[in-house]
């Protein structure tokens, strides 16, 4: 059995540990089957997707403002040169990335702001 006091211990572990998560978007977060991944001012959505062998992904920019969609990692963007097809994309604007044939995890990002994790995630092909 545990003294009140352990108990009072844990107890405000644990609400620190929410504390500190709040806001932090995970890093982590479980892929979703999906093909589209839409940016808006927040980030990308989902981060992270499973598509099948020789799916494309599309990007659409539902964000008022333009964004450069690159595969990583920075600033060679050659992991998967498919991604690289994205590119430059306006307010507004959609585009695919080739067909991705090989089995793998690949990495994006926004080249113009390489280092906003809102604007990061994975396309896990299957």
């Amino acid at each position: 059995m545990r003294s009140p006091r352990a108990a009072g211990h844990v107890a405000a572990l644990a609400f620190l540990a929410l504390l500190a998560s709040c806001g932090k978007t995970n890093p982590s977060a479980p892929p979703v089957q999906s093909t589209t991944i839409t940016i808006t001012s927040a980030g990308v959505s989902p981060k992270n997707v499973i598509v099948s062998a020789g799916d494309r992904v599309l990007f659409v920019n539902n964000d008022g403002r333009s964004h450069n969609m690159t595969s990583d990692p920075h600033p060679d963007h050659n992991d998967c040169p498919e991604i690289n097809q994205v590119g430059f994309l306006s307010a507004g604007q959609s585009r695919e990335t080739g067909n991705l044939v090989i089995v793998r995890v690949c990495g994006f990002h926004d080249h113009d702001a390489p280092n906003v994790a809102a604007l990061q995630g994975s396309i896990t092909i299957q």
